[in-house]
């Protein structure tokens, strides 16, 4: 069992069934994103909320997020809570604070955080359009601790200088790092032949000092995979 901060909790069946435990002192809360809890102790109580107002819950919602976000508190005593996201994968732990002010998250990967963290969504603007991903990332801010999921096992990459990844793997990262969308063969005719050719075209080049979490696995990559048999079977 990990002692983070204000939490304890455990991460298990990982990394491709991970389900988050958090243990909840007395009176103490933590935030989840809608449709996420899977079990919890008759002691703790939900109650559901549109944190930061009507504005940021309708950015969250272009996040690839829920309008809404459930907060679940112990009453009186501690309890157990069972959270789980939607799509089978890893779950990452983050602590915001002490140096590390924000981090940018994928689209939906938000799984629960400290009442003290702020979840906003920035929009990416060209950098999106032209990756083939979400057009907005969120953000996480303020002070206390994160869960983020993906799909595949998470792999934390330490970034000081430049690197490079499909924008298709990308699970999260520090604000410290800028970033920006690139053909990995260059903006030449051989550049995108050889990057279409070879199904490595679009990667996001990161520049700079900070950490970077990357999915073994491209959700997209299996739903193109299986979408034929979904033809042929239709037919």
């Amino acid at each position: 069992m990990a002692a983070h901060d204000e939490y304890r909790y455990t991460i298990e069946h990982s990394p491709a069934y991970a389900s988050l435990i958090v243990n909840l002192k007395p009176n103490q809360t933590v935030v989840v994103e809608a449709s996420a809890m899977a079990a919890m102790d008759s002691c703790i109580q939900m109650e559901t909320k549109v944190r930061g107002g009507a504005m940021q819950g309708l950015k969250r919602m272009l996040g690839g997020e829920s309008l809404f976000m459930n907060e679940f508190t112990a009453q009186g005593q501690g309890g157990q809570l069972y959270v789980s996201p939607a799509v089978p994968g890893d779950i990452q732990h983050y602590r915001l604070g002490g140096g590390h002010d924000s981090l940018m998250v994928q689209s939906s990967g938000f799984v629960a955080a400290s009442p003290t963290v702020n979840v906003d969504s920035q929009f990416q603007g060209l950098r999106g359009f032209f990756s083939g991903e979400s057009l907005f990332l969120l953000r996480l801010t303020g002070e206390g601790s994160v869960w983020f999921s993906s799909y595949g096992g998470i792999v934390e990459i330490p970034v000081e200088g430049s690197y490079v990844v499909d924008t298709g793997y990308i699970v999260a990262f520090e604000e410290s790092l800028s970033y920006h969308v690139e053909m990995l063969g260059g903006l030449s005719w051989r550049g995108i032949r050889t990057g279409l050719l070879g199904g490595d075209g679009l990667v996001c080049r990161f520049q700079g000092r900070g950490r970077l979490w990357i999915q073994s696995r491209n959700l997209y990559n299996l739903v193109n995979f299986l979408r034929p048999m979904q033809t042929s079977s239709s037919s």
